[in-house]
């Protein structure tokens, strides 16, 4: 036998064992999710639509629990779209309502609890990271790319709010993806470490980082994970937006028990992900389409303005919606522009 063949069979051997080492962490990994299966949505369940819950991994071997929406009389291999967000929030607020909406014209979809929130998996609850939360999109497409009423050449994904930025930087580095929408974006990690309108210093930055390491010295003595509190009842000086959070998530309107906007609050020491993280530095790589939709009057549009200047090539769009604030694309219905939407999800998954 001469030393090529052996040393042909020594690594054929050493990726059969690859092979089988990885499938059994896998399989060990699988978490089993208690889906809630009665229909607890803030929004109205359509008749234009099958829903179901579904579940799939990401790369990390974290489960993720989804909601998904399939138009009804429609047959043969699908378009696809893949929602979440905004920041903070689950598959039973703003971004189911996205997911039937879509549905309902044409598109198979997908809206999905990021890890660690709502009813995906992972340990410790309630945090969030830039690489995990861009990769909970890719493990998305990778359900959506191996399902049998799919067309894996026509997948897209829409991030509201924060998850519009990870949504942009998602499609920088997940070339299956072929179309992208941020709506009313945030930048998470340039708001994190620079404030609003970057108003924030070097040195109020370095303040932020000794009282977020100090707490987890405190976490770590307790064993414990001290969470902040979202949209608490505002002044009647609060900056506007900040009423319309607590508008969304602690009325009626928007709330939901299992949201991290609607009470559980952050980890605390979550922040710290986002703070040395810039997550959009390769946007400007991107080469499928994008669409950035923000509100004229949203106090976040800054973010996705600069976030589209980034942008590169013929096949990148900015809507402004007239008169609109920053939460009126979660829900509002009448102000969401979804015709324009469907028109570029139809324009660039075809």
């Amino acid at each position: 036998m001469s030393i090529k063949t052996i040393i042909a069979i020594g690594l054929l051997v050493i990726g059969t064992t690859t092979v089988a080492q990885t499938s059994k962490t896998t399989e060990v990994n699988m978490e089993k999710l208690g889906l809630t299966q009665e229909w607890d949505k803030t929004f109205p369940q359509s008749d234009k639509v099958l829903h179901s819950k579904v579940t799939f991994r990401n790369r990390y071997g974290i489960t993720l629990a989804a909601d998904m929406y399939v138009p009804r009389n429609v047959g043969g291999k699908l378009a696809a779209i893949a929602v979440s967000g905004p920041f903070g929030a689950v598959k039973e607020q703003s971004s189911g309502l996205y997911a039937q909406a879509l549905a309902e014209r044409g598109f198979l979809t997908i809206a999905f609890d990021p890890s660690f929130t709502g009813e995906s998996g992972g340990q410790p609850r309630n945090i969030a990271s830039p690489d995990l939360n861009t990769e909970d999109f890719s493990a998305a497409v990778d359900y959506l790319v191996t399902h049998n009423d799919v067309d894996a050449e026509r997948i897209g994904i829409l991030g509201i709010c924060g998850w519009g930025g990870f949504a942009i930087n998602a499609a920088a580095n997940d070339t299956r993806i072929k179309a992208t929408i941020a709506s009313t974006m945030y930048d998470i990690g340039r708001c994190t470490a620079n404030g609003y309108n970057d108003k924030m210093t070097a040195d109020e930055r370095y303040k932020m980082r000794e009282q977020l390491n100090a707490q987890r010295t405190v976490d770590a003595r307790n064993g414990t994970y001290q969470r902040n509190v979202m949209n608490p009842q505002p002044a009647d000086d609060a900056p506007q937006f900040m009423k319309d959070y607590y508008d969304y998530y602690k009325t009626e309107r928007g709330y939901h028990p299992r949201s991290i906007n609607s009470g559980l609050g952050w980890n605390m020491t979550s922040t710290l992900a986002f703070l040395n993280a810039p997550i959009l530095a390769y946007s400007d790589e991107i080469r499928s389409a994008v669409m950035v939709i923000h509100g004229e009057k949203a106090h976040s549009r800054y973010m996705g303005e600069d976030a589209f200047k980034k942008l590169k090539g013929d096949n990148k769009h900015l809507l402004i919606v007239p008169g609109a604030v920053h939460t009126d694309l979660y829900d509002k219905i009448d102000i969401i522009p979804f015709d324009r939407i469907e028109q570029f999800y139809k324009e660039y998954l075809k």
